[in-house]
């Protein structure tokens, strides 16, 4: 970027600095103007094109302006559709609800009713936390360590990090945190921790009404749990009579290749909350599923006021007709899942100097780096050779690779090629200065 052109920049955003809250985030870690954006390439206001390996934290898994949705959204508002309605009854839910039990639950004989919390994930959330208590009569959520779940209260308390917690300003209760899958390493099995605390009276723990869990923690450092785990969680949920929910918001719509996370895990959680690329262009929809027997809600018992966000609705429904009528989606997914994990374990291998681990699966993988802030380095330089993408864990350990799941093999390469040459670039720096 020449001087001109930086210049530039920092004018264009000199009204952020001005006008917007000290709390926004991702424009400080991507400082320029965007002004386009078109499948897995966002353009800023000078013409300079970065490749998204962030797909809006999972929000874009079909990319940006997809054409087939673009081409449904323009018709639908051009020909006048509803755009907001509560939850009233209109022809774009009706045909969401439709497609969403044609395409993805009645394949996989999966039965929920489908509930339209709020537009976001945090509000899908908080009604699958309000459901589990109001169903079992009992106040404790169990959640994990390094879990994270939203930025509402009820989600906050069942959320790990710190950080996030602090913000809350009150006390975060109701909720018992427990060690994830390996959160001790391989010694220490901690499904049997939890089901011994569970059973003995002794252990000071109040039964929980549910378990909130991630197959994959997302923002917690991209802890994949393994199946055999995540079936013993269930099973222990069984066993204590605790209703099961897999946040489902980052990992979900196949970002791991299935539709849900936990498919291939087997289990069958008894709520599952979406959102993010549920609605398929990026516009606000978040689902909370619940098997029939847990729909004991009052008529308005739970609202907000977006929850009829019909435009998503319409983008949501055309997403699932266009990707999910057939396997050719998941089948490429998965393929190039193992593009990903391949690139980033030959780059733990050539760069020992990250001291890397390889964490994630499918389209959400990154490398966890031992030495200090070596991650943030590797997104600066990355985003310095044009390429988009952000850090994960509790001390912002991990970088991770989130592309939309459209992108193709030449985009995959090309942004290879972009991360390993800031992987090296990083890496030199901190050999330079560790020598000064």
């Amino acid at each position: 970027m020449s001087m001109q052109t930086l210049a530039k920049t920092e004018s264009s955003l000199d009204i952020f600095e001005k006008l917007e809250s000290e709390v926004r985030s991702y424009c400080r870690g991507f400082p320029t103007l965007f002004a386009k954006a078109r499948g897995y390439t966002l353009w800023d206001a000078e013409g300079t094109a970065y490749l998204d390996f962030f797909a809006g934290a999972g929000a874009l898994n079909y990319g940006h302006n997809h054409p087939a949705l673009k081409e449904r959204l323009v018709r639908y508002i051009m020909d006048d559709g509803v755009t907001h309605s509560l939850d009233m009854a209109t022809e774009a839910k009706r045909r969401l609800l439709a497609t969403f039990d044609e395409v993805v639950l009645r394949p996989r004989k999966l039965d929920y009713k489908i509930m339209f919390p709020g537009p976001t994930g945090t509000n899908a959330v908080e009604a699958a936390l309000k459901l589990a208590r109001k169903v079992k009569g009992r106040q404790t959520i169990l959640s994990f360590t390094n879990g994270f779940h939203g930025m509402t209260l009820g989600s906050l308390a069942v959320t790990g990090n710190g950080f996030k917690r602090g913000g809350a300003g009150v006390p975060l209760t109701n909720a018992v945190s427990m060690p994830f899958d390996d959160y001790f390493g391989d010694a220490t099995d901690t499904a049997a921790y939890i089901e011994r605390l569970l059973e003995d009276g002794g252990s000071g723990m109040e039964m929980p009404a549910a378990v909130i869990v991630e197959t994959v923690q997302g923002e917690g450092g991209l802890n994949a749990a393994s199946f055999g785990w995540l079936k013993r969680i269930e099973a222990i949920c069984r066993k204590f009579d605790m209703l099961l929910i897999v946040d489902d918001i980052q990992v979900g719509c196949g970002r791991t290749g299935t539709f849900f996370s936990f498919e291939p895990a087997g289990i069958r959680p008894d709520i599952v909350t979406l959102s993010k690329s549920i609605g398929g262009y990026g516009l606000p929809l978040a689902l909370t599923l619940l098997k029939p027997e847990l729909d004991v809600w009052s008529p308005g018992e739970h609202n907000g006021t977006f929850r009829g966000n019909n435009l998503a609705f319409v983008t949501a429904e055309a997403a699932l007709r266009e990707y999910w009528s057939d396997g050719a989606l998941e089948a490429e997914t998965i393929r190039k899942s193992e593009r990903i994990r391949t690139f980033l374990t030959d780059m733990i291998e050539k760069y020992p100097a990250l001291q890397g681990a390889h964490r994630g699966r499918g389209f959400i993988q990154g490398i966890a780096c031992g030495a200090a802030e070596l991650a943030g380095d590797v997104c600066k330089e990355a985003f310095a050779r044009g390429v988009i993408m952000e850090t994960s864990g509790p001390s912002d350990e991990v970088f991770k690779l989130l592309p939309p799941l459209i992108i193709d093999d030449e985009g995959l390469a090309d942004g290879f090629a972009r991360i390993e040459a800031a992987i090296a670039a990083a890496v030199a720096k901190r050999k330079g200065s560790e020598r000064e």
